[in-house]
């Protein structure tokens, strides 16, 4: 049976439902603004950081794209909706957080997001203190889909990265986990497994419940 002493989670797409709710503030901005493709594009930006969406963006849209103005307006639509523990969770968040420190695994989050937000959403939802340590995108200097937020997190938390599952929903996420050589497992969100994902994930599941299934094998 495979051993393992941690998990290590996304956040957006993972823990909550935000990557839906961030999908349709960019789409009232496209009806509003008369911008094309923007579902595609705003897809292309999962799992990476800020900065990082906004290259992807301007690479779309060309240089004079007002993406500053355009992320604010967006930012404020989420907030004025979400903030406050209002931010929808995952099916099963709970229930994997709970059986995960009833059987002493470590728990860390590593998300692109950055900390502050991160710390926020996680304290607004009430989870906050499920976790042994939270690593943001603004923690590390080159981010997913390179291996860095998930070595930072298994060095924090004490443990080899072999010994660690990471839960991830993006493609870039599972390229980092993988790449760091935990052992992925992946709940699709938006984007579907491709063929590369079903590769290089070790199981791809509809949601956290069936993660908890599928880890009461290896206690």
């Amino acid at each position: 049976m495979r051993k393992y002493d941690a998990v290590i989670f996304d956040m957006d797409g993972i823990i909550f439902d935000s990557e839906r709710a961030t999908l349709a503030c960019w789409i009232s901005l496209e009806k509003k603004y008369g911008i094309c493709d923007m579902e595609k594009n705003f897809l292309a930006c999962i799992g990476t950081t800020k900065d990082r969406t906004r290259e992807i963006m301007l690479e779309a849209y060309g240089d004079e794209f007002p993406y500053d103005l355009y992320a604010k307006e967006a930012s404020k639509m989420f907030h004025d909706k979400y903030d406050g523990g209002r931010l929808p969770m995952k099916k099963g968040v709970t229930n994997i957080l709970d059986y995960l420190k009833k059987n002493h695994k470590k728990i860390a989050l590593a998300s692109s997001t950055r900390l502050k937000t991160v710390i926020e959403q996680l304290r607004e939802a009430h989870i906050l203190t499920y976790f042994d340590e939270v690593i943001a995108g603004d923690m590390v200097a080159k981010s997913k889909p390179e291996p860095d937020i998930f070595l930072l997190a298994c060095k924090k938390i004490g443990v080899d990265p072999d010994n660690a599952y990471a839960v991830e929903d993006s493609y870039n996420g599972i390229k980092a986990a993988y790449a760091g050589g935990l052992k992925a497992v992946m709940v699709p969100d938006l984007l579907p497994a491709d063929d590369e994902m079903i590769k290089l994930a070790e199981i791809v599941v509809n949601d956290l419940d069936c993660v908890v299934d599928y880890l009461s094998k290896f206690k």
